[in-house]
Parts: structure tokens; sequence; C-alpha cells
């Protein structure tokens, strides 16, 4: 069964079915991803900005990221279960373009970026309390994510622009 086939079985589905005809129900998810995303990548910018010495640099990092990672991390999972919603209304022509498969590339760059950061740094209790500054490894991680997550942002949004004719 090749990934074609997946999108089409999703999008024939119930569920898909239910969410591309529906008046009301299609808009209203999208409505919550992209506020979800908003929210989220709202946060993330700020602790990025944070990393690279941007922003807020009196408060050390595990401070920000105490109170801004359940925020972050809830945003995120509502943007995910509607971007999942999203991909049974639209099914196969998310694939048309090379957008689509691009934006999902790109979010498997930011996740694993975050997943080193955490890696390498959430046990790290003198870099969380502040006593030694960002080191050059947790900027570069915040470069990457401000970088990814803007270019997921920018590929979401070019999405309904191509249908894959050129």
């Amino acid at each position: 069964m090749s990934l074609h086939d997946v999108f089409q079985a999703m999008y024939d589905s119930r569920l898909g079915t239910a969410l591309a005809e529906s008046l009301y129900v299609y808009p209203m998810v999208e409505g919550v991803h992209l506020l979800s995303l908003a929210f989220s990548f709202g946060l993330i910018v700020l602790v990025d900005l944070r990393l690279l010495g941007i922003a807020l640099p009196s408060i050390p990092v595990g401070i920000i990221l105490r109170q801004l990672r359940p925020w972050m991390i809830g945003g995120f999972a509502a943007t995910f279960a509607t971007g999942i919603l999203l991909m049974f209304a639209l099914g196969p022509k998310l694939l048309a373009t090379f957008i689509f498969p691009l934006k999902l590339f790109v979010i498997l760059i930011a996740a694993l970026n975050a997943i080193w950061f955490e890696w390498k740094f959430g046990r790290d209790q003198d870099y969380l309390i502040g006593a030694k500054g960002p080191a050059l490894q947790a900027r570069i991680a915040g470069a990457i994510s401000l970088t990814s997550w803007s270019f997921v942002v920018v590929l979401g949004r070019l999405i309904p622009y191509f249908d894959g004719s050129f």
C-alpha cells in the first residue's frame, strides 16, 4: 500500500468525508490548528530568543522553560491533533505538491532538534538555574528551532496555493 493509498483511505473514511463536507467543523478544525500553532510557536520563539541571548537575558533559561514547557507542549499537541484531522479532510491532495512532504521533513528536523536539546541540557541543573550562560550548542539549537519552525509556518500557509500542477 502506497502513501497515496493511505491518504486516499483517510480521505474516503467516514471521518474524512464528514470533515471535508462539513460547513462548520472543517473551518473550526483549521482555526484551532492555526491558533494552537500561533500559541505554541509564539512561546517557542520566546524561548529561542532567550537561548540566542536576545530576549529576557536576566532570566535563567530553566525558569522560562519550566513555566512555558507545559503550554508549548499543549499547544503542539493541539496543533498535531488538528493537523491529523486536516490530513483526513484533504487526503491525497496534500501529496500532489512538494510543499506538504517538505513541511513534514522540516517538522522532523525541528522535533529532532528539540529532543537533542532536552537530552543535552534538560538535566543540566547549572544551565537550567542560570549558573552558566547559554552554551554555543544551546544557541545553535535555538537558531535551528527558530528557523525550522518559521519554515513550518510558511510552508503550511503555502499548501493551499499549490495544487501540484506545475
